[in-house]
């Protein structure tokens, strides 16, 4: 969930040393050329262009680092365990953070040079297509805010007393290496070290803490397959506290002692939540759930992180029900183009409806024909926005969240509620921990409802306008 409007520190853009010329290669398939080549700079999403790699598929991360907030220093170690899904040559990774000192694939050294975004490395001895390996990559500096298309910043974002690292949808290259896009998910390690008295709050499960020297070092494991806009390290003071949802899932969550009495409700309502959604969505996807709230005014939005969402101040409770929504829609299903955003944005925020609901507020249809949704003029600019392609710039506005919902809602009014509420179990068990398009979804809704909806689709999903009847 983002905000738009923010304004932020500029992109910090990545040392661009020449350490090695690329080799020169043939496209693959060239019948006169060698049999290694580069993989692709980018998976060629249209919103982000520079945002992922093709030649590979990420496995696994494993992070080490240390960060001293008075100096905004971090020292860094990523190693990337990955598989070649060609013969290669050269391969980029997607990294805008501080200076690196080593990179090796292997146990062998690897030449490497940096290009805005990619980190372009050529491997000695060359790789061939199947081979498992891994990456090193060993670096040191200030890890830069990112500014988006709309102006709102993420990355790693520096607070009174630690940092906020939001990823969406182009952060996560600040501190870490990777193939940065939702397609290609992998699990993750994070061992981080910070001074004593702070915590560092990770993805999925925290394995151990321990402090030696005055300084306290936290492993987190995220075992499910994430993408890497989702993770997250936030750190700072924050008031821990554990606990289990109905169903057995453990919470942990972590709030700054500044908004503890502000969120003290909200954090109390997680487990209920999460057993809700788990009653019509389906089981909940991951072995632990949370949250992370922290006080950082610079950004102004909360963000989905996998397992602990994260807020940049105190949520209400419809934010708290957004987020966690997103855990079975956007970070269990993911999408594969960043166009498609709808289907993270939209169903999270009909989740929120039906929370808001089910908690004794609006009814879904009453959200649904309100002002600030269906009851807006035909006039409006809200409807001149294609759901499927709203643009880089509002891929984060109104039309994602608030038409996104209404087109379920819409739809669910089509096809009845039985055959609704079957199709999203059925679509948060099919794609899980996997990646989807509209196209599928069509196909998924067409599928459990038995009706040609070619036509509802092409009013809600592909054209301006407001939709008279459907």
């Amino acid at each position: 969930m983002r905000s738009r409007g923010l304004r932020g520190a500029a992109v910090v853009a990545g040392l661009s040393v020449l350490v090695c010329a690329p080799p020169a290669f043939a496209a693959p398939g060239d019948p006169g050329g060698p049999r290694y080549s580069a993989g692709a700079p980018s998976v060629g999403d249209p919103y982000f262009p520079s945002e992922g790699n093709g030649g590979y598929d990420v496995r696994h991360y494993d992070v080490v680092f240390s960060y001293d907030p008075a100096t905004k220093r971090m020292d860094a170690t990523t190693t990337i365990t990955a598989v070649a899904t060609q013969d290669l040559d050269r391969f980029d990774l997607d990294f805008r953070g501080p200076e690196i000192s080593s990179l090796t694939v292997g146990k062998h050294p690897a030449s490497f040079r940096r290009e805005g975004q990619e980190l372009v490395v050529t491997p000695r001895p060359k790789l061939k297509n199947g081979e498992q390996f891994t990456v090193r990559v060993k670096y040191a500096g200030t890890p830069p805010v990112i500014t988006d298309p709309d102006d709102s910043i993420e990355g790693w974002v520096p607070t009174d007393d630690g940092a906020f690292v939001p990823g969406e949808p182009q952060g996560s290259p600040a501190w870490l290496p990777g193939n940065d896009h939702p397609t290609d998910k992998a699990t993750f390690t994070f061992h981080a070290t910070v001074p004593e008295g702070l915590t560092v709050v990770g993805n999925g499960q925290l394995l151990s803490q321990t402090t030696t020297g005055g300084r306290t070092t936290f492993v987190w494991d995220s075992t499910e397959p994430m993408a890497t806009y989702l993770a997250t390290v936030t750190l700072g003071r924050f008031q821990v506290a554990r606990s289990v949802t109905p169903s057995g899932v453990p919470v942990y969550t972590a709030v700054d002692p500044q908004l503890a009495s502000q969120s003290a409700a909200t954090v109390a309502r997680i487990p209920d939540i999460v057993e809700y959604f788990s009653s019509v969505f389906g089981p909940y996807p991951f072995a632990s759930t949370g949250a992370i709230i922290d006080k950082a005014p610079d950004v102004g939005y909360a963000l989905e992180s996998q397992t602990k969402p994260i807020f940049s101040s105190a949520p209400s409770l419809g934010t708290m029900a957004h987020e966690l929504a997103h855990q079975w829609f956007g970070d269990s299903v993911s999408l594969k183009r960043w166009s498609d955003i709808w289907l993270n944005e939209g169903f999270a925020t009909y989740a929120q409806w039906l929370w808001t609901e089910h908690n004794g507020g609006a009814t879904a249809q009453q959200t649904f024909d309100s002002a600030s949704n269906y009851g807006r003029a035909a006039t409006s600019s809200f409807w001149q926005t294609v759901l499927t392609d709203p643009g880089p710039v509002d891929m984060f506005g109104n039309v994602p969240y608030n038409r996104g919902a209404m087109t379920l809602h819409a739809l669910r009014g089509k096809i009845g509620d039985a055959a609704f509420f079957t199709l999203l179990k059925d679509w948060a068990t099919t794609h899980k921990y996997g990646n989807a398009t509209t196209a599928d979804f069509v196909a998924a809704a067409q599928s459990a409802s038995g009706k040609d909806l070619k036509g509802f689709f092409d009013v809600w999903l592909y054209q301006k306008g407001k939709p008279a009847t459907w």
